[in-house]
């Protein structure tokens, strides 16, 4: 039987007749740019096609070609977080404001003029500087033509003044309540961010140029990558940030040897096998955030924080939580305490034989960690002999941008999603959460990288921890958002636990308290605050480290990178940044400064412990199955 081609031969001639077929001829290659472009605007237009009948609610079509059902939520609420009364009262008064709203349009149209004014000079040969100089750090503008094309420099300066302008609009109004203000200047932020011309794929200079060299093939690939992403949320937009297939827990990350040694329904708690012959007598209990899974700490052997602590000598127990469902939707932050922190402590002891241990809480882990601390101190409780706190804020009176979410508005909407969730908040929507807060790094850089210039997302352990999302059960979440970020109450000395009105000034032993210069999640003024709440008139053995970086780097910098820096300062001044003044800096990693801290707290050496020969048997390996649940 002979093979027929498409194309070649008798068959070419014969589809190739009549006047209606003119698409290709004998002399037009497979691999012409015209003929690649067009193939590839006719994938384009049949995927659009499907993503126009998803966006107006058939999104079963996507589902249906990877065999899922569409699971999607619907909200009535087109303003869940009452976002309307605030712009209205913003615009309402600069328009009662003649002189104001003079002001506002003068200096928009001034800052145009100035814009237009270089962009003339340029074009006759004239230097001129740019009028708005983008942030350092702000990474949408690296493409040369966005300083050297005049009609690009023209499009970036315009962009940035209008949003500068309005943003500053929200900022100045007169007559707003913090909390409003706060919200309506980050929501518009978000809108701002969104609209930047980097984010379009004709306004966009890397993604032309990538157009013209792929003859359209980074769009097609683009909009399959959208697809899918559609497909993974059932309906609704999940950003790939990296390859989540590249890695698998307790494989690839979270690899360091150890045994689970107990559990219950909240935690498993890990006990890591010693790397020395001698480890000190008081062991290290550390409680890391359930947001997130506690593997942050042990991602890669050269980057994990747990090989580098059994390194050291240390005996080291980590607290595992549960990735929980609707089942456990009614766990308190006490049943945190209680069958948490306080269950696992009973059990470090029960397998060591000790009277107390050190203590480690990382974000959230330690607002629960030093809320414990403080009921412990008022019952007269000494099993915990000092407590570190990593990015961990106890005093939210400057807490970031997470509190515009916990107004009324804010927290109802939140219950509301929980509660069509069955109960419990989605890891997702946490993760869209703190996405926000860094929207062009997290987001719109993500929306060009996968679905204008067409490419798969990388892999990347750190991405991979952060895509590997948990829930969080009702009763627990609401608490935590309307008693700390709402209320504050644990700082005003308002919070009951047990039936027992906490103190935090009652925390007498001693405390090291380390922040991140760059955290956008726990801002160190914040942690700073929390230092001296808790150093209170009893307690001044209380050292603050101030680390370079953010909330995951700032914290997991190994000495032997040799990254970033530190900054020490013995006394604890009211202001923090009086604090910061009187700082000495230190090049690289803070690590070395708390293992000296550390070290004189935990006791003599003794032969090195090994999970199961204490009192506790062995459950399973580590890291265990708890955190292998996925949300």
């Amino acid at each position: 039987m002979t093979k027929t081609t498409a194309g070649t031969g008798e068959n070419a001639k014969t589809a190739g007749k009549g006047p209606e077929n003119t698409s290709k001829t004998d002399e037009t290659p497979d691999n012409d740019p015209a003929t690649m472009f067009a193939r590839n605007m006719e994938k384009l237009e049949r995927f659009s096609q499907a993503m126009m009948k998803a966006s107006i609610g058939a999104q079963d079509v996507l589902s249906t070609a990877i065999g899922q059902k569409n699971e999607s939520e619907t909200c009535d609420n087109p303003d869940p977080f009452d976002l309307a009364p605030g712009y209205a009262q913003v615009f309402g008064a600069l328009a009662a404001n003649p002189e104001r709203a003079i002001a506002a349009q003068t200096s928009l149209w001034e800052g145009y003029a100035k814009i237009w004014t270089a962009a003339a000079k340029k074009a006759a040969g004239e230097p001129a500087d740019p009028v708005i100089t983008p942030d350092t750090g702000d990474r949408r503008w690296r493409a040369p033509e966005w300083s050297q094309n005049q009609a690009f420099a023209l499009m970036q300066q315009s962009y940035l003044h209008t949003a500068n302008w309005l943003n500053e609009i929200i900022s100045a109004a007169p007559d707003i309540d913090p909390q409003t203000r706060a919200k309506l200047r980050f929501f518009t932020k978000q809108m701002t961010d969104a609209f930047a011309p980097t984010n379009f794929a004709m306004t966009n200079p890397d993604v032309i140029r990538q157009t013209m060299q792929t003859g359209g093939e980074n769009l097609t690939k683009g909009l399959e990558n959208f697809t899918r992403d559609m497909a993974r949320g059932h309906g609704k937009l999940k950003i790939s940030q990296t390859d989540t297939e590249a890695y698998e827990v307790g494989v690839d990350v979270a690899t360091s040897p150890g045994k689970v040694v107990f559990e219950n329904a909240l935690f498993q708690l890990i006990q890591y096998a010693p790397a020395t012959d001698e480890t000190y007598s008081r062991p290290l209990l550390i409680f890391p955030p359930w947001i997130n899974k506690f593997y942050i700490l042990d991602l890669r052997p050269q980057t994990s924080m747990i090989r580098w602590l059994v390194s050291k000598g240390y005996t080291v127990f980590l607290v595992s939580w549960v990735n929980p469902d609707t089942a456990l939707k009614d766990k308190t932050f006490e049943d945190y305490m209680r069958d948490g922190v306080f269950a696992a402590l009973e059990a470090v002891i029960s397998a060591t034989g000790v009277k107390s241990v050190n203590t480690v809480g990382y974000c959230i882990g330690g607002t629960l960690l030093a809320a414990s601390l403080a009921f412990m101190a008022q019952k007269g409780d000494k099993r915990i002999a000092s407590a570190t706190f990593f990015a961990a804020q106890t005093d939210f009176e400057k807490a970031g941008d997470l509190r515009v979410f916990c107004d009324d508005a804010g927290l109802a909407e939140i219950e509301r999603r929980m509660d069509a969730a069955g109960g419990v908040l989605e890891g997702a929507a946490m993760a869209e959460t703190f996405n926000m807060l860094r929207a062009n790094d997290l987001i719109w850089s993500n929306v060009i990288n996968n679905y204008l210039l067409g490419r798969s997302p990388r892999a990347f352990d750190l991405l991979f921890w952060n895509a590997d999302t948990t829930r969080m059960p009702k009763a627990l979440h609401l608490f935590y958002l309307d008693t700390f970020y709402r209320r504050n109450a644990f700082a005003k000395g308002a919070l009951t636990l047990g039936g027992i009105t906490l103190d935090p000034a009652r925390i007498g032993i001693p405390l090291y308290v380390q922040a991140s210069r760059e955290d956008h999640i726990a801002p160190w003024h914040s942690v700073y605050r929390g230092a001296r709440l808790m150093a209170g008139a009893q307690n001044k053995n209380v050292r603050f480290t101030l680390a370079g970086s953010g909330h995951i780097a700032g914290v997991i910098n190994p000495p032997a990178a040799k990254k970033y820096q530190y900054w020490t300062n013995t006394a604890l001044p009211t202001s923090a940044d009086e604090w910061r003044a009187g700082a000495v800096e230190h090049p690289g990693s803070w690590w070395p400064d708390w293992h000296k801290w550390l070290a004189r707290k935990s006791g003599k050496k003794i032969p090195a412990r090994t999970p199961g020969d204490g009192k506790l048997d062995i459950i399973e390996d580590a890291p265990g199955r708890y955190v292998r649940v996925k949300s």
